[in-house]
């Protein structure tokens, strides 16, 4: 820190009674270099988790994001017929301009030898159109005036109004059409949006399906999970290592070791159903259905995020005083008096930190779902794996920037009801 000093009677414009430091600069002066000297400090220090933050998880999410409404395999192959949506009303039968814009892009595609890539962004809103496309680029050369005719002799589909609408929502790099799907929506002919076919609505059920079992499971975690902490809080410290010791065992063996154990144990030859035969609960002919289905799923889910409730709570009940309970008692309240007004509300950071986190890590889950599901316990994280694997990434960017705003609505939420501040996760 600079030395002040009450400088000596001051000659010229200088006012007396100016702090100086002992080199004779102003005091305002030297503090505000001194600070920011401080400042360009703390920022070096923080300036790689900056860097790393940036890189690993801003620039990812403002790509995926970007994906999701950004697609421009098929407006970048097909400029010509690209233009002619642009300058008509969606509704617009295509006349012979619009057929002569089209060949003049389908040579162009063979060419360059990019059907496929136009094709599979129209075959995003329109299935079975890519080899309609690919077809028609392979007979370029056949394409003379008059161009409709010549359109139709290659195949008949070039007279569905649902194919020239499919190219026209294809037709600009950047469309809200993967949401639209992600929400089970789709453009009619006129450009309206309407519901799809009720066999193909598969995105919102099984967004709402997710959403469900995961606070089925958060709340089963949490009712298994207060106990346990409750006696982690309250016994001697040498049995309540020992009991940590058992909660934190599960984070020591592999996820996918943990979810093959039980694939083992529940099975319908497993130990679970062996034992429950031997204990005369059920025949051998009812031996019960718990693995490659909804049950599954959501037996594992509960058995793997388990210490994530568990931890939240215990940070929390460990520094309740129990002085608290016993002078409720002395009082007069009832065991369940004092639980309920005295002891549950002060555990309510740690229950709303446990449910935010075993909530938000079963909404994202793809292993266990996808090892111990089946058909019956498939989630939305699933069928994001399902486009990614099909290269429809901006399909499943849309679904997971859906997902990303959920979990960010929940975030709010708590903040809203507890309070960000009182997060406590152990």
């Amino acid at each position: 820190m600079a030395d002040v000093t009450a400088s000596a009677p001051m000659t010229g414009p200088q006012k007396a009674g100016t702090l100086t430091t002992s080199d004779g600069r102003p005091l305002k002066a030297a503090l505000a270099q001194a600070q920011a000297r401080a400042k360009r400090r703390a920022f070096l220090l923080v300036a790689p988790l900056l860097a790393f933050v940036v890189l690993t998880f801003i620039i990812p999410i403002g790509q995926m994001l970007d994906r999701s409404f950004h697609h421009d395999g098929f407006s970048k192959n097909a400029p010509a017929v690209s233009a002619w949506f642009a300058s008509t009303p969606s509704g617009t039968e295509p006349d012979e301009v619009a057929f002569a814009a089209l060949a003049e892009d389908f040579r162009s595609m063979k060419e360059n030898k990019t059907a496929g890539e136009a094709g599979t962004r129209v075959n995003y809103t329109l299935p079975e159109t890519r080899s309609l496309i690919t077809k028609t680029a392979r007979n370029a050369d056949d394409l003379a005036p008059p161009y409709k005719e010549a359109f139709l002799a290659i195949d008949d589909r070039w007279d569905d109004p649902a194919v020239w609408q499919a190219m026209r929502s294809s037709s600009t790099a950047y469309t809200s059409d993967f949401y639209l799907a992600a929400l089970d929506l789709e453009r009619a002919e006129d450009g309206s949006i309407q519901r799809v076919p009720e066999n193909s609505r598969i995105y919102v059920y099984l967004f709402v399906k997710t959403f469900l079992i995961s606070a089925l499971i958060t709340f089963i975690c949490l009712l298994l999970a207060f106990p346990v902490a409750h006696l982690l809080a309250t016994l001697p410290m040498a049995k309540a290592n020992l009991l940590m010791i058992l909660v934190l065992l599960p984070f020591w063996t592999s996820l996918l070791v943990r979810t093959t154990s039980w694939i083992v144990l529940l099975q319908g030859e497993g130990v679970i159903n062996d034992l429950m035969i031997s204990l005369g609960f059920i025949g051998d002919d009812g031996r019960l259905k718990m693995i490659y289905n909804q049950t599954g799923t959501i037996i594992v889910m509960t058995h793997v995020l388990l210490p994530f409730m568990i931890l939240p709570l215990y940070s929390v009940m460990r520094v309740i005083p129990p002085s608290y309970a016993r002078a409720a008692r002395s009082l007069g309240a009832t065991s369940w008096t004092t639980f309920r007004r005295i002891y549950l509300p002060q555990t309510l950071p740690g229950i709303g930190a446990g449910a935010l986190l075993v909530f938000i890590l079963a909404v994202g889950y793809f292993i266990t779902p996808a090892l111990v599901g089946g058909a019956d316990g498939q989630l939305i994280s699933n069928l994001i794996d399902f486009h990614m694997k099909n290269s429809n990434w901006s399909m499943a960017a849309a679904l997971s920037a859906m997902l990303l705003a959920g979990v960010l609505v929940l975030y709010w939420l708590y903040d809203r009801l507890i309070g960000i501040d009182n997060l406590k996760l152990g």
